[in-house]
């Protein structure tokens, strides 16, 4: 159990040192030598987790999705949660940053940036899923079609604020993007129910919790 938790605690570490890294010089600049130097481990322990840079920008997709949220009565609000931490954390976590700044990186030669988004619109999917399946949604709403959407809705918004202010004003541009896009899918009785104040995140990160990828997530709407 001590190797295993030691292992996980490594793993770790490589993975923040390499969103560092990817976060402040852009995955084709990035060299396992300045990672390996940022995480303060050997070669082999490197390669025994990843077995290249490749998979190190997975690994911090699949990272990024490791955070679980309180449960809430209305998927719907599990959405809107899910994208204000996911706006929170983008402000505050090298590794979020890393990671969204990953998926979104043109310039990223040899990177299948794919996954990530994949990873987001599968995972705002099903909570739609489960928000139609609860009568939540209002009937013409495609589950799927809706995801992408907001996938895409998010990763703009977050550029844009990143191009203009460094992300300063995220937290209430999501807030926005909330109140724009939510009475088009929500029933009215829900939607007079959510509670989207730009503070929302905050206040949910602090009653969740952070756990490893392969706990329970709830990631909602997020996107790069």
């Amino acid at each position: 159990m001590a190797r295993q938790e030691r292992a996980i605690r490594t793993r770790r570490t490589i993975l923040d040192a390499a969103a560092a890294v990817f976060d402040e010089r852009g995955y084709t600049s990035a060299t396992i030598g300045e990672i390996l130097g940022r995480a303060g481990v050997t070669k082999g322990a490197l390669y025994f987790h990843f077995g290249s840079k490749e998979e190190l920008a997975l690994g911090i997709f699949e990272e990024q999705l490791a955070v679980t949220l309180p449960p809430q009565s209305s998927k719907l609000q599990e959405l809107v949660d899910s994208g204000l931490v996911l706006a929170l954390r983008l402000c505050t976590d090298p590794l979020v940053r890393a990671s969204v700044g990953l998926a979104l990186d043109q310039g990223a030669l040899g990177l299948d940036r794919t996954p990530a988004f994949r990873m987001w619109i599968d995972q705002t999917t099903r909570t739609l899923a489960e928000a139609k399946a609860r009568g939540e949604l209002l009937p013409h709403v495609e589950v799927t079609e809706t995801a992408e959407l907001l996938v895409a809705s998010f990763s703009g918004v977050q550029l844009l604020s990143q191009l203009r202010c460094q992300r300063q004003d995220l937290e209430h541009r999501v807030v926005v993007l909330f109140q724009h896009m939510l009475p088009g899918i929500a029933v009215p009785a829900v939607l007079a129910r959510l509670d989207i104040s730009a503070d929302r995140g905050r206040r949910t990160l602090e009653a969740g919790r952070l756990e490893p990828a392969t706990g329970n997530v709830t990631t909602g709407a997020e996107a790069g």
